[in-house]
């Protein structure tokens, strides 16, 4: 029997594509019984993103609308009027499918409140978490960097360490099978999340710089010889060089508990694999781009990955998906030409 989406659904699957590249990659292999939840789960994060990083709100207003938001995705308060008051906020500095996405929050929220009890249970407390660690973090937004890595260890889970729990709790809740390694999973799923998310901010350190932000822990820095609170486009010397190394070697090893995660799912989830490999592939990458040109990269595009290297990691991945030992061989070739 075919399956016709919904007028949400197929928003929903639209918008997807347009804020996302990626994940607009990786989230159609899930299975279709998760497809739709995962998706409307990173929609919901999305808009989070999207508060956080609109300079036309005060942080007063940020921490408002973060709260409202959560209000709005446990149904205590209705989503258009949040949409109504957020929307003709947004600055240029908002991309068009941002703004979108934001104007249609009402359609992004009745999928999901149409989900069961439980994957809305399990949403709202990723919104939850995330919202109040994002709320958190605003107020230490700094040129200057976090103080250590204990403080971007902690910023890495709101943003994107809660996001593997939440993706772990679906994943259990979709298989049986799956739930039986729930407990090893979620030992790893934070981890998983940090990897992708230090490749990000590594990746998008002087973007950040040039809106006032740096996530980078200064303690790292300052021990191989370097102030963060210098830090500017002329001057990342040798020494912030062997700090960015530093970091990747950190990434490598969260990258490490990523495939461990990955081990743990039966291989004949061939679909939740793939959106994992993929993920990761993409990530171990971009950590090798950063790691060869840590001296002199000055934007995230020149340590961005090509389509080319996007559609052989999918390929390799695909052909490695159910052989835990191929997949244990590719990892240990990519560390090694870091």
């Amino acid at each position: 029997m075919q399956i016709t989406m919904t007028d949400d659904e197929l928003y929903q699957s639209n918008i997807l594509q347009g804020v996302s590249r990626t994940f607009a990659l990786t989230i159609p292999q899930l299975p279709p019984e998760l497809y739709t939840v995962v998706a409307n789960g990173y929609l919901l994060c999305r808009i989070i993103d999207t508060i956080e990083d609109e300079p036309n709100l005060t942080l007063e207003q940020q921490q408002d609308f973060f709260q409202r938001f959560t209000q709005v995705v446990k149904n205590e308060i209705p989503a258009d009027k949040l949409k109504q008051e957020l929307f003709p906020l947004l600055s240029n500095h908002t991309i068009d499918a941002e703004k979108d996405l934001i104007f249609n929050i009402p359609c992004i929220i009745r999928l999901t409140h149409s989900f069961t009890a439980n994957q809305q249970v399990i949403l709202s407390r990723c919104v939850t978490i995330m919202s109040k660690g994002m709320a958190k973090f605003q107020q230490k937004t700094s040129p200057n960097g976090l103080k250590n890595l204990q403080e971007m260890d902690s910023y890495c889970y709101y943003v994107a360490g809660v996001v593997g729990e939440t993706l772990t709790d679906l994943f259990c809740d979709y298989s049986p099978e799956i739930a039986q390694q729930q407990k090893e999973l979620q030992k790893l799923a934070v981890s998983f999340g940090q990897a992708l998310q230090m490749t990000n901010i590594l990746k998008d350190v002087w973007e950040d710089q040039t809106r006032g932000a740096c996530w980078l822990p200064q303690e790292i820095f300052a021990k191989v010889g370097f102030d963060l609170t210098t830090l500017s486009l002329g001057n990342n010397s040798n020494n912030f060089g062997e700090g960015i190394q530093q970091l990747v070697h950190i990434a490598y090893t969260h990258c490490q508990n990523a495939l461990n995660y990955i081990l743990l799912i039966p291989n004949d989830e061939i679909g939740i694999r793939r959106f994992c490999l993929w993920a990761l592939g993409m990530a171990i990458l971009t950590l090798r781009r950063i790691s060869k040109y840590r001296n002199s990269y000055q934007q995230g595009q020149q340590v961005k990955i090509s389509r080319r290297s996007v559609k052989t990691t999918i390929l390799i991945s695909n052909l490695a998906t159910k052989s835990d030992r191929s997949l244990k061989i590719l990892f240990y070739l990519l560390k090694l030409r870091k």
